[in-house]
């Protein structure tokens, strides 16, 4: 996980995170103000987890704008932590906020395997 956590501490000072352990799963937290489901991007591919966000916003009536500071356009590629599992990840937006639960391996609990007898 510090290849994640180190790749987080990198990121523009504008983007706000936190990042979340329990012992089955990882829990991003990222705050992407404007941004909903349709336009955002997420993907994990090759050990690497991809996120694409934009703001969508548009003028209204006769506005046009004179000067832009609250533009958005997220464009992430985080490693996935050694321990991660892509196979059960869910993610949710919610009023801007974006939540990336990430599994790790083996934390489904128990598996338990049959037995075949092949003498009877």
């Amino acid at each position: 996980m510090s290849a994640l956590r180190d790749a987080l501490r990198d990121l523009s000072d504008d983007i706000f995170f936190d990042l979340l352990e329990s012992d089955d799963a990882y829990l991003l937290v990222l705050d992407v103000p404007g941004v909903s489901a349709d336009s955002l991007e997420l993907a994990i591919e090759d050990s690497r987890i991809s996120i694409d966000a934009h703001r969508e916003k548009a003028p209204t009536d006769d506005y046009h704008y004179v000067e832009e500071n609250r533009s958005l356009f997220l464009d992430v590629d985080l490693p996935l932590p050694d321990d991660a599992s892509d196979a059960r990840a869910e993610a949710t937006v919610d009023r801007g906020v974006l939540e990336l639960r990430l599994p790790k391996r083996g934390s489904a609990g128990e598996t338990t395997i049959d037995i075949v007898d092949e003498d009877s």
